[in-house]
């Protein structure tokens, strides 16, 4: 009986940490719907996103997290226009996407940031309460986008007040 009840409790743990494991890398992700307007920079001049042109455009997202969204596309806009246009952001950390994502790699975008391959911009301030999406291009026209929880966000999600600066949070929070 006693082996039985081992057996049991293994085959248990194992079912369980599949499931936890689809749950957390499959099942709650989407494709996102390309609209046109999916890739927005924000403009030095106005300081508000203006869509860019853009091809073969990827995108995912979850409703159980605002920082899960990724996306890939390509563009034909140079570095020098994208750099003397758009704000420029400083040390993003790009997220890691699922491994089935295959056209967001992290490391590889993050590399690129590092040895100015890429530049990353703001996309758009407070896409969501408290987080910003932040789009990289590559020298070779390739694109990402992801979201970070911005400065606001951070004190606000862990229960504190807006800093001044901030714009109220919705309510709730």
């Amino acid at each position: 009986m006693g082996k039985f009840l081992v057996v049991l409790l293994l085959v248990c743990c194992a079912v369980a940490g599949v499931s936890m494991y689809y749950l957390q890398v499959y099942a709650f992700y989407e494709e996102v719907p390309e609209t046109g307007d999916d890739v927005r920079l924000t403009a030095i001049v106005s300081g508000t996103p203006e869509g860019l042109p853009y091809d073969r455009f990827e995108a995912i997202d979850s409703e159980s997290s605002p920082i899960r969204y990724r996306a890939c596309f390509t563009t034909e806009i140079g570095f020098e226009q994208l750099s003397e246009t758009y704000v420029i952001m400083d040390n993003p950390v790009p997220r890691v996407a699922p491994k089935w994502f295959e056209c967001f790699n992290a490391e590889e975008v993050g590399g690129a940031l590092e040895n100015g391959a890429a530049l990353a911009f703001m996309g758009e301030e407070n896409v969501q309460y408290g987080i910003d999406r932040i789009v990289a291009i590559h020298e070779d026209g390739r694109g990402w986008v992801w979201h970070e929880i911005n400065a606001c966000g951070e004190v606000v999600f862990d229960g504190g007040f807006a800093p001044e600066g901030c714009p109220p949070p919705p309510q709730g929070n």
